[in-house]
């Protein structure tokens, strides 16, 4: 067509070149790289990222040309994001949720090697971009975790000094506080040690460790583990956790086991990271960065015997408790679940969860962290709509493949006692 149009021989009538932005991974990793307009300018993830730190000006100005520019590398490992949104999409599909994500993170760097949130879009051909449920629900939804949270609590409880792995507390019966009653998911009906506590995932226990505190320093701890503050990082698309405007005791007892307070994914995740990895916060990145740059983003935030004992108990909770189908042999596993019940016209909602669960392997020394949501699971195969029954099984089939690929090497002589801190 283009030769037959110059053979016309019309004066002035030419064809002037244009560069397109062409993404061959398609919706792969949609919600990270973004996409751009028809100038190609960044308007979404890290094309507007790059955009905005002064690419676009000085293209404008002819300061910059594509021969000065070299490839944007980011931390993202191509096979870890492919096996990612390959096992949420058949999980999204398979329990019929509404929406899945799921980040897999370096644990020594916080450089993050896959993140995915379904439904997603092609950024080729991005017609449904904008469509309300295609939002990163990543890093740009919030929401109660559930009894991920447990994990924080339990950690600042331990932290504390005012509660060790040996303390007992009583759930043989609800907790009554004004016109609410907090039960057990599966009540024990007797006095639970901490352990215990931990993989029956008791509320009632939970409540009890956080009472221990006061308000004052819960907040505080939780606000030095990131998860009421934007969390750092590259992208343009990140939310602000929400938290009650004022704290009062009821609060601080729900949000011990995640109701209350809501929060991103990807933080819950790095706090989890901080957690697991000897009590060390490292800002999560997409760009590639060395273990001393990575030093330079890292503070303490709990002690590394309290980390060695949440080491312990998610180990635990994964051999023992509603993490059992996260296992996979040779890769010492250990995690959390996570069941909250949705808020739906101002009240949970006893039929619509939002599901999760935060693991780490090989959990007697963490190397990389992931964290799998899935948004309203229905039952499947008998099973119930929990996260040990959906999210747990989808980590184990994440773990499973990625491992390999990231160089861990399956060991078969880890047992439950090497993390084990003795407690009678």
């Amino acid at each position: 067509q283009e030769a037959d149009i110059l053979a016309l021989g019309v004066p002035g009538l030419g064809f002037r070149t244009e560069r397109k932005r062409f993404y061959p991974g398609g919706s792969m990793a949609a919600h990270i790289l973004g996409l751009v307009n028809i100038d190609n300018k960044g308007l979404a993830g890290m094309e507007k990222y790059i955009d905005e730190q002064g690419l676009s000006i000085l293209q404008a100005t002819g300061l910059a040309t594509q021969q000065d520019l070299k490839p944007v590398r980011l931390s993202i490992d191509a096979r870890v994001q492919h096996v990612l949104h390959d096992e949420l999409t058949q999980s999204m599909e398979k329990y019929r949720a509404i929406a899945a994500g799921g980040v897999v993170l370096n644990a020594k760097t916080g450089e993050i090697l896959g993140m995915v949130s379904l439904p997603d879009y092609d950024p080729n051909n991005p017609y449904n971009a904008l469509e309300k449920d295609r939002f990163n629900r990543m890093t740009n939804g919030v929401f109660e975790m559930g009894s991920t949270f447990k994990t924080f609590t339990t950690a600042m409880a331990l932290d504390s000094g005012k509660v060790h792995l040996s303390d007992k507390f009583d759930t043989t019966h609800p907790l009554h506080y004004g016109r609410y009653t907090i039960h057990d998911y599966e009540p024990k009906h007797r006095w639970l040690t901490v352990p215990e506590i931990f993989k029956y995932s008791s509320n009632i226990g939970t409540a009890l460790e956080a009472e221990k505190v006061s308000i004052e320093h819960n907040k505080e701890f939780l606000t030095n583990l990131g998860l009421l503050t934007r969390v750092p990082i590259e992208l343009p698309e990140v939310a602000t956790p929400e938290q009650p405007k004022v704290w009062k005791p009821i609060n601080q007892i729900t949000i011990a086991f995640g109701h209350g307070v809501a929060t991103t994914p990807l933080q819950t995740a790095v706090a989890g990271m901080a957690v697991l990895d000897g009590g060390l916060l490292i800002e999560p990145t997409l760009l590639p960065r060395t273990q001393a740059q990575a030093d330079e983003h890292t503070k303490r935030v709990i002690k590394a015997s309290t980390s060695q004992d949440m080491k312990y108990l998610f180990r635990l909770n994964a051999e023992q408790g509603s993490g059992r189908q996260a296992r996979v042999p040779g890769y010492f596993v250990g995690g959390k679940t996570g069941t909250a019940e949705k808020v739906v016209n101002g009240k949970y909602s006893h039929n619509k969860n939002f599901d999760a669960f935060l693991a780490g392997f090989p959990i007697n020394d963490p190397q990389y962290v992931t964290l799998v949501i899935l948004d309203e699971p229905k039952p499947y195969g008998g099973w119930p709509a929990t996260a040990g029954a959906n999210c747990a099984p989808t980590t184990a089939n994440i773990i499973r493949r990625i491992a390999p690929l990231l160089g861990v090497e399956p060991e078969f002589g880890h047992q439950l006692q090497s993390l084990l801190v003795s407690y009678n």
